[in-house]
């Protein structure tokens, strides 16, 4: 019987050590805050940092965030992640989604659906387009972290009024000529910015790439007029001379060094005002260049959403630090501002910001500030971009094959006069 009490005694004792010992591992009230690893793409400016950290602070002790910072190339950031979620990675808590990385992401299982009362906090005051690319199949599978659009940037001490087609565009840059200015920046290396570009012009136009998962429309008269516009701006002397390996990146520092045209990102803006500031006094932003006269551009949208990995430990506080909650249940607005200034954007430009529920005091900030009038300029062309934005078709449901495509329909020499061919 001693023997029976002992060995009774000796399992219990270690099963409470064991109990202790999982409490301790994952944290919470008695154990300190649970980590929550949060895998994202780098950013400049150490905006994301500082969104982990100050969420960190908000959840009151129940959770720190803690980074795994992708790499900036977007196919690398999306090999990693595929890698670890094929492999049931129960260390990601919450995923920084690129906006097409959705369906495929929910189509695998390897995020979690958003209840409906979440969906509906989350989706407040957020623009369809950017909600769409946040959801598959009716569901919501992501919170809209940040929305971003290209805009037209043009000179406007050289452009007294910004064209309204790519066509127009390329016959104001080669009217302009090479020693005035007369050049346009854009991104069509062979990565996804030639796949925004391809896609924004087919859009453009009046058709689409894809109609399904497994159906390409393009349909043939608006093909075509979206082809031919690419073949003239690649066969014009407007062109770049590193068209063709040509990123976000470069395209900047070729407007910034005096070209008079660019379509890019938002955070071209502030990057001139603090690289260039004489090009940035005179730098203007309208919509994105359509092809048909009179019908309204689809310009590219991109952004993140944020994502609940199947496999986490912490689901319910992965959740609540992506609905951006503190400690009392409400919305932190410290969120909102340091998304304005995400990228090295302008501080006070709301055109870099979404009209997102976390950007409520970063727009309120900008109202308030002595660039508002500048900032007002801008915003209508950014909102209406976001409205009308159409982003890269899905990855779910494309063939390897035909991702090949790409490489096939990269300007160059095959492209021919004014029409590359698919």
């Amino acid at each position: 019987m001693r023997g029976r009490r002992r060995a009774r005694l000796a399992v219990l004792t270690c099963a409470v050590m064991i109990g202790v010992g999982a409490l301790a591992g994952c944290g919470g009230d008695d154990g300190g805050p649970v980590s929550l690893k949060w895998f994202i793409a780098i950013q400049p400016g150490g905006s994301i940092q500082k969104v982990a950290e100050d969420c960190s602070k908000a959840s009151g002790g129940k959770y720190d965030i803690d980074l795994e910072l992708l790499p900036t190339d977007a196919s690398q950031q999306r090999e990693q992640l595929v890698r670890r979620l094929g492999a049931e990675d129960s260390s990601i808590d919450l995923i920084g989604m690129d906006v097409v990385w959705t369906a495929e992401f929910a189509n695998a299982g390897w995020i979690r659906k958003w209840a409906p009362a979440d969906r509906k906090e989350v989706s407040r005051g957020v623009f369809k387009p950017v909600l769409e690319t946040a959801s598959y199949e009716g569901d919501l599978y992501g919170a809209p972290f940040n929305s971003n659009t290209q805009l037209l940037w043009y000179r406007k001490d050289l452009v007294p009024k910004p064209p309204k087609t790519w066509d127009e565009m390329v016959r104001m840059a080669e009217k302009l000529g090479p020693d005035n200015g007369g050049q346009i920046q854009l991104q069509s290396n062979k990565y996804e910015g030639f796949t925004v570009w391809a896609n924004a012009m087919i859009e453009s136009a009046g058709t689409q790439i894809l109609s399904g998962p497994e159906t390409v429309d393009l349909t043939q008269g608006p093909t075509e007029k979206a082809l031919a516009s690419m073949g003239l701006m690649a066969n014009s002397p407007a062109a770049a001379p590193n068209l063709t390996t040509s990123d976000e990146d470069t395209s900047r520092l070729g407007f910034e060094a005096g070209a008079a045209f660019m379509v890019n990102y938002t955070f071209a803006y502030g990057s001139a005002r603090e690289n260039a500031p004489d090009v940035a006094k005179n730098m203007g932003a309208a919509r994105y260049p359509g092809i048909v006269p009179g019908r309204e551009s689809k310009p590219p949208l991109g952004g993140f959403n944020l994502g609940v990995s199947t496999y986490s430990k912490h689901a319910d506080l992965a959740f609540d630090a992506a609905r951006g909650r503190g400690p009392h249940g409400g919305r932190e607005p410290e969120l909102g501002r340091v998304l304005a200034a995400r990228d090295r954007r302008p501080r006070l430009d709301p055109a870099a910001v979404p009209r997102a529920p976390r950007a409520a005091a970063a727009l309120q900030q900008a109202r308030a500030s002595p660039d508002r009038r500048r900032a007002a300029r801008r915003a209508p062309a950014a909102r209406s971009a976001r409205r009308r934005g159409v982003p890269r078709p899905s990855a779910r449901g494309v063939r390897p094959e035909r991702r090949g495509a790409r490489r096939r329909a990269h300007l160059g020499a095959a492209a021919g006069p004014r029409r590359p061919v698919l």
